[in-house]
């Protein structure tokens, strides 16, 4: 290697070292917590398998608001803000509820779609939700209006750069040598064992970091949102999706409004059943956050096995004209990109061997952060100078 080659080296491996020494504890713990989050539809429903499904009865279901108005009649409950109805008689509504003054939401609810019996809160809910805020904003306050949000695409941006030296740094001589890429050497030890688990396996689950990351930065930055539907979407999808965002800094009189009036969702309810007939096997109704009357839905056909390949309307309440319907089947190929997303980043569109992936892949993160920083210790002791020499004895002293 020449002069030129050995000097990119020493830059690539002090941008490597200091962005990894920087970012491995954030990045452990970002991994972490996303493993955890892997198999968490599975978990949930394990755990509220009892509480998930009822004995369907000859007598039809109650409406959306005769339920909500017999789970209000029945118990003090805070604000209703959205309900989760099934097209299988044997599901139960989950019942979703507004923040409260404190800025805390309540638990949700299952409960009997024919009678408006509570079944109980879902267990697991309120462990999941820490989790995923605690992943995607470090639990800073404001949610995604807070700091967390850009610290972790800043996190994820440094990956990048972490994942692009890494893979220059790691080039063997032997580039075609499947056993040089894919083989540690685990007769080493010390430095030698360190080097090897972390530039092989940092090998295996490099495509499925770029993944990651690629996928993360959609939630981090606005930008990057903007620029990825531009790249993927119709123009006038993409102008849509693109346009200005309510500032962050705008007083709370100008963005905090109550609703004028009490909606309610039989209306909108009505319409979704009219335009989807029986091709859906649930559907979620959310009730506008401030003034207003038009109601989003999100709607899942029973073929659908990704939690992003979904069909979503706003109708109005108190009309039940459907103001806007974007159907999954409809979107091209880069829209369908966009809307999956989400699977995309956990790997759930591999199926359950995807998310296996993922989780593994994910968790193995606090390896590169001990490997790494083991191997820079090692590298200062290295060039650490030779203790200089006493001196010696002349004749006659």
């Amino acid at each position: 290697m020449n002069r030129v080659g050995h000097s990119i080296k020493a830059v690539l491996v002090q941008v490597h070292s200091i962005a990894g020494l920087v970012l491995a504890l954030l990045l452990a713990l970002i991994a972490l917590t996303g493993a955890i989050m892997s198999f968490e539809d599975e978990i949930v429903e394990h755990l509220n398998a009892g509480l998930m499904h009822v004995v369907p009865r000859e007598k039809p279901a109650l409406t959306p608001d005769e339920l909500v108005a017999q789970l209000k009649a029945g118990q003090d409950v805070g604000q209703v803000s959205a309900v989760m109805l099934s097209s299988d008689p044997t599901a139960a509504v989950r019942v979703r509820f507004a923040r409260d003054e404190q800025g805390t939401r309540p638990t949700s609810l299952y409960v009997d779609p024919y009678d408006a019996r509570v079944l109980g809160s879902p267990r697991g809910e309120e462990f999941f939700v820490t989790v995923r805020r605690l992943h995607r904003w470090l639990l800073i306050p404001g949610d995604a209006k807070g700091w967390g949000r850009q610290i972790t695409g800043i996190a994820a941006l440094g990956l990048i750069v972490m994942l692009v030296s890494g893979l220059v740094l790691r080039w063997p001589r032997r580039a075609t040598s499947v056993k040089m890429w894919l083989k540690p050497n685990l007769a080493l030890s010390g430095r030698g064992l360190h080097r090897s688990l972390h530039a092989v396996i940092g090998t295996w689950v490099l495509p499925i970091y770029v993944v990651m990351t690629l996928t993360g930065l959609w939630y981090s930055f606005d930008w990057y949102k903007d620029g990825v539907a531009w790249l993927l979407a119709r123009p006038e999808i993409a102008a849509a999706k693109m346009q200005p965002k309510m500032s962050a800094k705008a007083p709370r009189d100008a963005v905090r409004h109550e609703p004028t009036a009490a909606i309610g969702f039989d209306q909108a309810w009505t319409t979704l059943r009219r335009e989807q007939g029986d091709r859906f096997s649930r559907a979620l109704l959310t009730l506008p956050g401030g003034p207003g009357t038009v109601i989003r839905i999100r709607s899942w056909p029973k073929d659908s096995t990704l939690d992003t390949t979904r069909d979503e309307f706003r109708i109005d309440a108190i009309t039940g004209q459907v103001v806007s319907a974007e159907r999954y089947a409809d979107k091209t190929f880069g829209e369908k990109i966009i809307a999956n997303v989400l699977d995309i980043h956990r790997g759930a569109v591999l199926g359950w061997p995807g998310k296996l992936a993922f989780m593994i892949a994910a968790a193995l993160m606090p390896l590169f952060s001990v490997t790494g920083v083991l191997l820079y210790l090692s590298r200062r002791k290295l060039r650490r100078p030779a203790q200089p020499a006493l001196g010696r004895l002349v004749p006659g002293e």
